[in-house]
């Protein structure tokens, strides 16, 4: 049986060589149909500025919607904190007429620990929020990949899925993540 299963795989005919994968297989196998052509050594640089700035310009756009969602979110932690700095004692001891009136150094160290303590849920909170609008709104698939500089005809990202990032594509209700 054994000699059967080695001539039905050729493997008498498979040498070292043979054996041994010169590249690294494909990512996607509709984008490798065809063999790549290099591009000439000027185009790639000028190809690999225009990807460096698409993706720079994306991690920008990310980095501003965390920004804003994590500030939005974070702004009952930001503003109990700050009452709390400013009216203790030690601390800032201003003279506006909450801080004499209604808060005392005990109540001002509460307002501190209270800050702080609801921070943690908050900052899981923002995070979900990000993440869920991210991936609702694809904004890593506007990612481009440096092929893109090294070969001609490699096609945007973009382009096949429907619209810039591929925003215009239904959305897939079965994708759950855990956060």
């Amino acid at each position: 049986m054994s000699g059967q299963d080695a001539e039905d795989f050729g493997a008498e005919n498979l040498s070292d060589q043979s054996r041994m994968i010169a590249t690294l297989p494909p990512y996607d196998m509709d984008d490798q149909l065809l063999p790549r052509e290099p591009r000439s050594a000027w185009c790639c640089l000028a190809w690999t500025l225009v990807v460096v700035t698409m993706n720079s310009l994306v991690f920008f756009m990310n980095l501003i919607l965390m920004f804003v969602i994590f500030t939005i979110v974070l702004l009952p932690t930001i503003v109990v904190v700050y009452f709390g700095f400013q009216c203790h004692s030690r601390v800032l001891h201003s003279a506006a007429r909450y801080c004499k009136s209604i808060l005392d150094d005990n109540s001002s160290s509460a307002l501190i620990i209270l800050g702080f303590v609801i921070m943690s849920p908050l900052i899981v909170v923002a995070m979900a929020i990000y993440c869920s609008l991210a991936r609702r709104l694809r904004l890593f698939m506007c990612f481009q990949p440096y092929s893109r500089a090294v070969y001609k005809g490699v096609k945007w990202r973009w382009y096949e899925e429907g619209g810039l990032c591929s925003c215009a594509k239904g959305w897939n209700t079965q994708v759950k993540a855990w956060v």
